[in-house]
């Protein structure tokens, strides 16, 4: 359950260096455990056995339908041939087997059609089942976990990865069976006719298979680097479209271009440099897996004239031949299709092991809204401490503010706070609770949180604010809205309320979007909020509507206020300065600017900037004015 330091600098805005991603993606993929493939696919399976089951039938009941030519034609054959020699045909005979070829030829491919639509019915099963608990998966892991996993790579496995394994899942379930089983019948069939054909048929078989063998000795190997190669491109992509922005403000798109087209050109090459590997020995094993007729062809004429084979049986031994070529090939083309899946299972595993938060199944006994950091101690990586044995009591209905440089771990506080991560040592308890002591719907319905970086959802605006509590009627939504002052911005979009997020998340300047963030909360009623810098992408203007929004929001709640701009956080009634993963000093605005040095430094660093905004009408409170500014 620990965050990753590079999720920790992404969380917080940084970047980190990507140059090197591709060979560590490389290594990893080219030696990613495959094993157990298909067993973790047979469990995702198990919702969709039956139809799996009545898919395999058909299957089955297609193969043996589609012998039944072969043996019309032998029969047909058979009766012309022994015919008398006074020319005469036996018509009878010829209209029976073909009649009956043709009724089983239609049957097969019923027959095949009706596996084949429940075997996809079952693969698109298996799919669902699959991105479901790769969801919920994200979902119980903790927030740093579960962002220490690239949107690339995300993407790539639940979208694209898990989607290719469809066709191979859904054809491979009727009809690798049914190969297997032709071929079997087929070489059983063969071998009862005389086994010197059988053994004749064979005779190229493990010269083609040999070749197939030797082509695929790298396969492991190539095909992993593929993969990692996939992602590079898929992670490039991404941070190319996300940085659109920073790119042409510095214009950098040469360069940032140039590492995208190098990333493509880069999956271009090592894919045609294996298709080249690849070609002769594919090439050569196709070309000689179909020569069975090589060997049973002068075999079976020397059997004929001496006798021992009738026309009907030489004629039905090169059908046959000729028949198995098919279900060998198809074996063959399976084995790359069956690495895929593999490939693709294991993907979905690194999502599917990640570790879930602890949590009881029974809601725990919860009377009272007051918190308790008690000797709290947290990394984001083993020997590397952010929080240090922090001890903290937010009394019920309180204002509790934290402050401090950045980088000193109020943001951190918060997170444990809602349990985006559990804490090393200590408890972080609501009402003498621990919160690892209760189930996260639970913990989520006793808080919220408000973070900077909230965003809107995919829906309209109004389907945002509703989130909050979907079961809330339109008169508690409206009333959320106007206590978040939304209705002002609101009214000016074409579309008002039902504004799509995706365009609105454009239009909307981020203190507007923080409203909208606001008025979910508001509706969601919960007892504890939690407020990630309330005004960080605020305009002065902005700033006092999502005051008054923030001041709506924390009527009778106890509130926990993370804050840069120190003027939003005067009126608290307990400010802890955060410093170096500890706290520093705690009390009123007036008490710190008396005790503590760093706050006192911060204030005048605060009305500094203040005063020298340009554009700002108005003049932030000075140190003198700090008991007015309450």
């Amino acid at each position: 359950m620990k965050p990753t330091m590079e999720a920790a600098i992404q969380q917080n805005g940084g970047t980190t260096d990507t140059q090197a991603a591709p060979s560590a993606q490389e290594d990893v993929r080219q030696k990613k455990d495959t094993k157990g493939w298909l067993k973790t696919l047979l469990r995702f399976a198990s919702h969709c056995r039956e139809r799996m089951a009545i898919a395999e039938l058909f299957s089955v009941l297609s193969v043996f339908s589609g012998l039944v030519p072969y043996y019309g034609i032998y029969r047909i054959i058979d009766a012309v041939a022994s015919a008398p020699n006074d020319g005469a045909v036996p018509w009878d005979a010829v209209l029976l087997w073909t009649a009956a070829s043709a009724a089983a030829y239609i049957a097969k491919q019923l027959l095949f059609a009706a596996s084949t639509i429940n075997s996809h019915i079952s693969a698109y099963t298996v799919l669902a089942q699959l991105r479901a608990s790769v969801a919920k998966r994200l979902t119980n892991a903790s927030v740093g976990t579960a962002q220490a996993k690239s949107v690339g790579r995300l993407k790539d496995t639940v979208v694209d990865r898990i989607e290719q394994i469809e066709v191979p899942l859904a054809h491979m379930i009727p009809e690798l069976s049914a190969n297997l089983l032709l071929a079997a019948v087929i070489a059983i069939w063969i071998i009862l006719i005389d086994w010197r054909l059988a053994l004749a048929c064979l005779a190229t078989l493990p010269v083609g298979l040999a070749v197939m063998a030797i082509g695929s000795g790298g396969y492991y190997k190539m095909y992993g680097g593929y993969l990692a190669k996939q992602d590079h491109v898929n992670s490039v992509v991404v941070e190319y479209i996300k940085g659109i922005r920073v790119v042409k403000a510095f214009n950098q798109t040469t360069s940032s271009y140039k590492k995208f087209a190098d990333a493509v050109s880069g999956f271009l090459t090592y894919t045609i440099e294996w298709m080249k590997m690849a070609r002769v020995a594919m090439a050569a094993s196709t070309s000689i897996l179909p020569t069975t007729l090589f060997g049973v062809v002068p075999v079976g004429v020397f059997l004929y004239l001496a006798g021992v084979l009738t026309p009907g049986e030489f004629g039905l031994a090169c059908m046959l031949a000729l028949a198995v070529v098919a279900p060998i090939t198809y074996l063959g083309a399976s084995f790359n299709e069956m690495n895929l899946i593999a490939f693709a299972i294991a993907d979905a595993r690194d999502f599917l092991n990640l570790p879930e938060l602890t949590q009881r199944e029974r809601e725990a006994q919860v009377a009272g809204s007051d918190i308790r950091f008690n000797d709290v101690r947290f990394s984001y990586e083993e020997g590397v401490e952010v929080i240090h044995g922090v001890s903290l009591e937010i009394p019920e209905g309180s204002f509790v503010a934290l402050v401090g440089p950045s980088g000193s771990g109020k943001s951190t506080l918060a997170r444990l706070a809602v349990r985006h991560w559990d804490v090393d040592s200590g408890s972080i308890s609501i009402a003498g609770q621990d919160i690892r002591d209760m189930p996260l719907p639970q913990l989520s319905s006793l808080v919220s949180y408000v973070s900077q970086s909230d965003y809107l959802l995919d829906g309209t605006l109004r389907d945002n604010v509703a989130l909050g509590r979907p079961s809330a009627a339109d008169e508690e939504i409206h009333g959320a809205i106007e206590a978040a002052g939304c209705e002002e911005f609101v009214s000016r979009l074409e579309k008002g309320w039902d504004t799509p997020a995706g365009e609105a998340g454009h239009a909307l300047s981020g203190g507007e979007r923080q409203r909208i963030c606001i008025a979910r909360a508001i509706l969601k009623d919960a007892p504890i909020v939690v407020f990630d810098e309330a005004t960080a992408f605020a305009d002065p203007e902005n700033e006092a509507r999502i005051q008054k929004s923030v001041a709506a929001l924390s009527q009778g709640k106890t509130l926990l206020v993370i804050a840069h701009r120190l003027s939003t956080i005067v009126q608290a009634d307990v400010i802890c300065v955060v410093d170096g993963g500890r706290i520093a000093a705690q009390g009123t605005h007036a008490q710190l600017l008396e005790s503590c040095p760093l706050y006192k430094d911060m204030w005048q660093a605060h009305v500094g900037a203040a005063d020298w905004a340009a554009g700002s009408g108005d003049r932030a409170p000075s140190i003198a004015e700090g008991d007015d500014a309450r």
